[in-house]
């Protein structure tokens, strides 16, 4: 299985930074995990919320493959219990997933309708820093699950 995560920005605060890192070395060799940062593009006096975010969806489009299955993060996608999720990646097995979380305004509407699934953690909103914690965490889980390791109780 092969995920890709594309994010947007650096990942400020250390204490997320270190906690992907912590997860992405428990990762078995037989799962490529790509974690990938893109530039972010700047709110400025000269621009609107509107044209960042469709920049930012450039951006991300050029790092999307037709191949990908592509799955992005909003608080109004389809939520999954954890052995639900890890159910959903097993069905995925020999595709190329990629999860696409937006910038600090979130994702244009291009992205969001091309999207094959929108999915959601919470109806709760997070930033765009914690919810890269979070995925991988939960990615590290649906992992878990699938090989029968234990981690999930």
């Amino acid at each position: 299985m092969k995920i890709k995560i594309l994010c947007l920005g650096k990942t400020k605060q250390k204490f997320i930074k270190e906690g992907i890192d912590e997860y992405l070395k428990r990762f078995s060799a037989k799962y490529k995990i790509e974690f990938i940062i893109l530039p972010d593009v700047k709110l400025t006096k000269n621009n609107s919320i509107d044209f960042v975010k469709r920049k930012e969806a450039e951006i991300l489009e050029k790092h999307i493959s037709i191949d990908d299955f592509m799955v992005i993060l909003d608080e109004n996608g389809r939520n999954f219990r954890s052995v639900e999720f890890a159910e959903f990646l097993k069905k995925r097995e020999n595709k190329n997933i990629c999860f696409v979380i937006g910038g600090v305004y979130g994702l244009d509407e291009t992205i969001k309708k091309k999207a094959n699934l929108i999915l959601s953690f919470s109806a709760f909103t997070f930033t765009h820093q914690i919810i890269r914690l979070l995925l991988i965490e939960q990615l590290y889980r649906a992992i878990t699950i699938i090989e029968g390791k234990k981690y999930h109780y």
